[in-house]
């Protein structure tokens, strides 16, 4: 069973992004862990773009958890564990609605795994890859489950303003890694 059904089997939004590669599935699965916003400037901007208005009231003197934090990334998400070359796989725990995310600090994928308080969402992501012909499929999912009808209220619109940006993301995510796979291992 994926790492993914086993810590978030139940979801209320989700999205799959999917690209094939000519690498091995465990070097993709490195690479993965490689990446950062900072190296695609399209994603830096986005980013950047989410967290304008938190970041803006903390220039302008008022309440900003995001004032002295770096730019969300991969650093914010728990690590729940890596199935060999078959998956990886991350946590987050959130208001994600807010300005700031509403992120919680999750210590392990333990505690991410009992974590269930009403308001607050989870999101799993994860990364796994499938022979696909000579090469390797490797795909990311994203799930988020809200604890109650109100959390699900307050995230559909968050959801349905994000959800582009989100995939988009993601897709350069998936190009960045072959990019660094190809040049790694020409054919």
């Amino acid at each position: 069973m994926p790492l993914i059904d086993d810590y978030l089997p139940d979801h209320h939004f989700a999205e799959t992004h999917s690209l094939v590669i000519d690498a091995p599935p465990g070097a993709l699965l490195d690479l993965v862990l490689a990446q950062d916003a900072e190296g695609d400037p399209l994603i830096k901007r986005l980013i950047a773009l989410r967290e304008l208005p938190s970041r803006l009231a903390g220039a302008l003197g008022r309440p900003s958890t995001l004032k002295a934090r770096p730019s969300f990334g991969l650093h914010e998400f728990t690590p729940l564990g890596r199935d060999g070359d078959r998956e990886i796989a991350f946590g987050l725990v959130g208001q994600f609605w807010r300005t700031d995310y509403g992120l919680r600090r999750i210590a392990s994928a333990e505690d991410y795994a009992a974590f269930c308080e009403p308001g607050v969402a989870k999101l799993a992501m994860n990364f796994s890859t499938e022979p696909a012909g000579p090469g390797t499929r490797l795909l990311t999912h994203t799930r988020i489950f809200c604890p109650d009808a109100a959390t699900r209220r307050r995230l559909l619109p968050y959801w349905l303003l994000i959800r582009p940006a989100s995939g988009l993301i993601r897709r350069r995510i998936l190009r960045r890694i072959k990019r660094a796979a190809e040049a790694r291992w020409p054919r």
